[in-house]
């Protein structure tokens, strides 16, 4: 069922709930598995029969919300395919904090394998909901770069792609106020993940705490607790328990710069 929030104006009322899809962890249909295959970057393409072949050699597993998929620093054995759910990427930084990198939605590759160059996880992966996802281990993905011509000269893109990502990232977190990189990051959350609703907002249902914005922006829960609460003032956004609705990207945007 589809919920469709109030008007902003209508503060006081605005309720929204979280809408995970599922309440328990459980394996995902087939169907669901190739619908996700079919818009993944490595595998958006291929035939019916190249994306059946893909999915049989996949396993599907499924986790709870909190829980962790994996952790930095532990052996890079799969690369994930994530069907159901989202995901928290988090970076461990030299100073001992944490940084979320990002936050990933169904058709989103995560983890990393040996073959791409990485011995362990640079990050940890962690369930914001309850989440399904497909593993390819080493020996599964050396199979179907082999079987699959495009699918390697794909791998090699999003190689590429992910360095510069992880350097523009990293020039995001420490340029600009808070008040910059809160919205920045409002705004690509809102472009990524958002959903646009009948009163021209753009819904975030996605249970991010102050800590993760923080720590997604390089600054401090209470400094976030403060911009949002001028932004709500402004009636740039909209918040609720677990949710966040981008009312004026366009003043967000003047924000950001």
């Amino acid at each position: 069922m589809t919920t469709h929030p109030p008007d902003p104006s209508a503060r006081g009322r605005r309720r929204v709930p979280l809408a995970t899809g599922c309440g328990e962890p459980h394996d995902c249909p087939r169907p669901v598995r190739l619908r996700v295959l079919a818009r993944t970057g490595y595998f958006a393409g291929l035939d019916d029969a190249a994306l059946a072949d893909v999915d049989r050699r996949l396993v599907s597993l499924a986790w709870a919300q909190g829980d962790t998929l994996f952790r930095a620093g532990e052996p890079a054995e799969h690369l994930f395919v994530l069907a159901a759910g989202r995901v928290k990427v988090v970076h461990p930084t030299e100073r001992g904090t944490d940084v979320i990198t990002d936050v990933l939605v169904p058709g989103d590759l995560f983890g990393t394998l040996s073959t791409l160059g990485d011995r362990t996880y640079p990050e940890t992966a962690q369930a914001l909901t309850t989440v399904c996802a497909l593993r390819l281990d080493v020996g599964t993905f050396r199979t179907v770069l082999a079987e699959h011509p495009t699918v390697a000269l794909r791998v090699l893109d999003d190689v590429a792609a992910r360095l510069q990502a992880a350097r523009t990232g990293a020039a995001r977190t420490v340029s600009g106020t808070v008040e910059q990189r809160v919205a920045g990051v409002l705004l690509r959350l809102a472009d990524r993940l958002g959903q646009e609703q009948r009163d021209g907002a753009t819904l975030l249902q996605l249970p991010l705490t102050r800590a993760d914005l923080a720590a997604m922006t390089g600054s401090t829960p209470e400094s976030v607790s403060r911009v949002m609460s001028r932004l709500r003032q402004e009636g740039a956004i909209t918040t609720g328990r677990r949710w966040t609705a981008v009312v004026d990207a366009r003043r967000l945007a003047q924000l950001a710069g």
